[in-house]
């Protein structure tokens, strides 16, 4: 599925001009630990060499993936949209601090805390990593009065971008995080017990050896190669550009 010009921080490319070839969705919910454990290696192993590695070959995309039985992870959700909107460049360091604090926003941890109050805390850790902190605070900040047309459920200043990332995933089924991905499908082969080495090793096998090089005069080659999914049966035809 396509990404919003407004989520654009949500990706990760390896230097796509124009596009991709490959696509790579995460769908992860900031209080979720196995998301947390899945991102840390992506973001130590994979992420810094990506360019190089897999030059304009990838690009990954993180799906905010809202876990409803969690409350705060809307709180979470909301505040990484708020980066989005302030600097999107910044949405990856700013999702990596989060998972980082994690547990400081689990079920015990915010219980008695306003939901302001909340929002207060995740506006500093975006302080943390250079994003204006009133600013940030500003688009989360919940109002005790009703909205002009007397509406009690007023919102904050990214309900409505929360809202269409929620209906994306709603769209696309997606309900377990983590959840992978690669190019529009599911790949249940991919676990959040990943190390960085199996990453490599997985990423080798379905980008490098699926993405054919010109012939030696500069033709344009057209091969079939085999797509790793779960069921190992799919056929992809991969065209050099």
């Amino acid at each position: 599925m396509a990404l919003a010009p407004r989520f654009a921080g949500q990706a990760f490319s390896a230097d796509i001009s124009p596009k991709a070839v490959h696509t790579i969705e995460l769908f992860l919910d900031y209080v979720c630990p196995f998301s947390a454990k899945m991102f840390h290696t992506l973001y130590t192993s994979i992420l810094p060499t990506l360019s190089q590695t897999y030059p304009q070959k990838l690009q990954f995309i993180f799906r905010q993936q809202i876990q409803p039985w969690h409350p705060s992870s809307t709180l979470c959700h909301e505040a990484a949209a708020a980066v989005l909107r302030l600097a999107p460049e910044k949405f990856w360091e700013y999702s990596k601090v989060l998972f980082e604090h994690q547990k400081e926003f689990f079920d015990v941890n915010v219980v008695k805390e306003t939901r302001n109050e909340t929002y207060r805390r995740l506006a500093k850790l975006a302080g943390d990593v250079g994003v204006d902190e009133g600013k940030v605070y500003g688009l989360l900040e919940v109002g005790d009065r009703p909205g002009e047309d007397g509406g009690l459920n007023v919102g904050n200043g990214v309900t409505d971008d929360v809202k269409v990332m929620v209906k994306v995933n709603r769209l696309m089924g997606v309900h377990v995080t983590p959840t992978v991905l690669f190019n529009g499908v599911v790949e249940n082969s991919i676990s959040s017990s990943f190390t960085g080495q199996q990453w490599q090793e997985w990423l080798d096998r379905n980008i490098k050896k699926n993405v054919n090089l010109c012939g030696e005069n500069g033709e344009r080659v057209i091969e079939q190669k085999p797509v790793s999914h779960s069921c190992r049966k799919c056929w992809d035809t991969i065209c050099c550009r």
